[in-house]
């Protein structure tokens, strides 16, 4: 079973920036290479949405509202992947969750398509 644990969240003003992290365990790292990982964010009272994703190629998408600000990548030694966030505005607080998907066809941000959560992380971005 995989299990996923985000970090890095916190406070931070509105400018500023913040790297989360995900990090996966109870998978080999040879298959693990091959899932897609996406990032999300919720407000309370408010439907999951997608920031972005990467997919086992590396290639990635972005939610219009994060793009050129936020950026994805992954440690190709371990099974972490980050989420580097830059230019953070208020409307940017949220909790952030990572995700895994084994069926990686690309980088999509379909709530539904993902298998494995984390706990999620909280990002507050003060004006």
């Amino acid at each position: 079973q995989v299990q996923l644990v985000e970090s890095g969240g916190g406070s931070v003003q509105a400018g500023g920036s913040l790297r989360l992290s995900c990090a996966a365990s109870g998978i080999s790292y040879g298959t693990y290479l091959g899932y897609c990982v996406g990032w999300f964010r919720q407000i309370p009272g408010k439907e999951r949405e997608g920031v972005g994703a990467i997919d086992y190629a590396g290639r990635t998408s972005y939610t219009d509202s994060v793009k050129g600000r936020f950026t994805i990548s992954k440690d190709n030694a371990k099974n972490i992947h980050y989420l580097q966030m830059n230019s953070l505005k208020p409307e940017d607080t949220a909790v952030y969750y990572c995700a895994a998907r084994r069926a990686c066809f690309g980088p999509s941000t379909e709530v539904y398509e993902y298998n494995y959560w984390g706990q999620g992380t909280q990002v507050t971005v003060s004006s």
